[in-house]
């Protein structure tokens, strides 16, 4: 049995895989992923929410209130260490964006919030990019719409790629309390991209009392929703692991707690 918080991709066609806020059952996170060939077009309205797209890989051209802003990403695939092109666009906009070649875009959303937002393209190289963890835990991160950038309302864009045999999101940590300092709330989706395509990782989604206690395997361009508790991501041997996370809750701000049975891994040695 598929576990309810794992969205399995579409093997072919357009559309990958497709996350809103009604499938997910809550109120902030909207994530989308789509493939387009050379040529082709996708057009977006982002209405009442905000939206934050990602070239995940390929190159396109992206047209919002009459300018375009041509020749974006360079990736071939999320495995390089390289930081991926991305747009940030506004409530209220029309988002035309067409494949100069084969592209692999992401499309995450938010409700738009009461500011008002300018559209942005994100230069790659002002991303910040670290290293998180040691040893077996280490995995290296690209902050896309970090919470510390006021540019978005809602949005937090991240990636993270794990190398195999590690885990990630690890020590569990969660972030479903809206308690500032100590723990904000916050939706969450994993897209998860396997390299080589054929393999495998591993998600836990749980709570202290574990009233929500779910595993799921998951396999290349499948998405895992963490409406709330930990969320511990291992990779196996063999295979890398690349995930783009999407966050958003009442206030754009990321603090998280860790589950206390595995904070003396954080302890110094």
């Amino acid at each position: 049995m598929v576990s309810p918080l794992l969205a399995k991709s579409a093997p072919a066609g357009r559309e990958i895989v497709n996350v809103t806020p009604e499938r997910a059952g809550w109120t902030h996170v909207g994530f989308r992923a789509v493939r387009l060939n050379s040529g082709e077009v996708e057009t977006v309205a982002t209405g009442t929410r905000e939206l934050c797209l990602v070239v995940l890989t390929g190159t396109v051209d992206v047209m919002v209130d009459g300018q375009t802003h041509a020749s974006l990403g360079t990736r071939n695939s999320v495995f390089e260490e390289v930081s991926p092109a991305a747009v940030y666009v506004p409530a209220g906009k029309t988002v035309v964006v067409r494949a100069a070649r084969d592209a692999e875009v992401a499309l995450c959303s938010a409700p738009g919030g009461s500011t008002a937002k300018a559209v942005r393209v994100i230069d790659p190289a002002s991303m910040r990019r670290s290293v998180r963890g040691k040893g077996a835990n280490t995995r290296y991160v690209c902050d896309i719409l970090p919470h510390d950038d006021a540019t978005a309302a809602h949005l937090l864009v991240v990636e993270v790629l794990t190398p195999a045999s590690h885990s990630s999101s690890y020590p569990p940590h969660k972030h479903d309390v809206e308690q500032p300092p100590v723990e904000t709330q916050l939706e969450e989706t994993y897209y998860h991209r396997l390299n080589p395509p054929q393999g495998f990782a591993f998600q836990r989604v749980y709570t202290d009392d574990r009233s929500l206690d779910e595993a799921c395997a998951v396999e290349n361009h499948d998405v895992v929703m963490v409406p709330r508790g930990y969320h511990p991501v291992v990779a196996p041997h063999g295979y890398d692991l690349y995930y783009l996370n999407v966050m958003a809750g009442p206030n754009r701000f990321w603090v998280f707690k860790n589950d206390p049975a595995h904070e003396w891994m954080l302890a110094p040695t």
